[in-house]
């Protein structure tokens, strides 16, 4: 007989489309951090953090993202280096990390307080999401995410989905990807387990791992990605690239 499944869902660009959240909050602690920046997100500031938004990693990342727009970079230019831009800014204005991802949860924290309705409706679930979830036994389906578990909860109790909240892995625990995928292994030694994520550079790191070998993998093409990672993936042997029209038959 054929193995169960295990699913592991990315969130931000697999189940959630948060980018214009995720822009939005950016900008309201750059502009805090840097008092030269108008209050409000021009619009154009959004379009071209959308077009960032593949390489960026983690939310606090948003913050410099959306700095480096505002003094002028180029979104192509960012696309290409975003490490060193980030690294520079930071040393630069002698910014601190701990400090940004703090800023930035308390910024959505306020943001939820004073308007979770606006707030909920900047992070719409990707059709045919919340049916795939109603399909999986709750014990099976886990969330590996960079975002705060807070939030994540936040998002599927407005969208009257019933998850675990033990089950999220976020920011929060401080663990990899890999680390949490290498446990649910361990947990779950006689079930398949299915990951599904949009960022091609971490299924790279999870194929790298030796301990995930027999992971099925599954790139995640309508999410935070460029043109290079969608036509990478297809041709990569460990990966299969999905569309969202597929996720219901996963």
């Amino acid at each position: 007989m054929p193995k169960t499944k295990v699913y592991a869902f990315d969130f931000d660009g697999v189940m959630c489309d948060s980018a214009i959240e995720t822009g939005i909050a950016g900008w309201k602690v750059a502009s805090r951090l840097w008092p030269d920046m108008p209050a409000e997100t021009p619009a154009e500031m959004i379009e071209k953090f959308r077009q960032v938004r593949p390489v960026m990693e983690t939310g606090y990342e948003a913050v410099i993202i959306m700095r480096k727009l505002f003094e002028g970079v180029e979104p192509s230019v960012l696309l290409k280096n975003i490490n060193v831009q980030i690294k520079a800014i930071i040393r630069r204005d002698v910014l601190n990390i701990e400090g940004l991802k703090k800023r930035f949860g308390t910024t959505r924290d306020a943001w939820i307080a004073e308007n979770l309705d606006e707030w909920i409706g900047m992070n719409p679930l990707f059709d045919g999401i919340k049916y795939k979830i109603s399909q999986i036994d709750p014990q099976n389906a886990y969330i590996i995410t960079t975002k705060q578990e807070r939030f994540v909860s936040q998002i599927l109790k407005a969208n009257n989905i019933s998850f675990p909240d033990d089950h999220i892995y976020g920011l929060d625990r401080n663990l990899s990807k890999q680390q949490v995928l290498a446990d649910l292994q361990m947990s779950h030694p006689e079930q398949a387990i299915v990951f599904v994520e949009d960022r091609y550079p971490t299924l790279l790191n999870v194929i790298e791992d030796e301990r995930l070998n027999e992971l099925q993998l599954f790139f995640a093409d309508w999410g935070y990605n460029t043109e290079q990672d969608k036509l990478d993936a297809k041709e990569h042997a460990r990966i299969r690239a999905i569309s969202l029209a597929e996720i219901t038959s996963l």
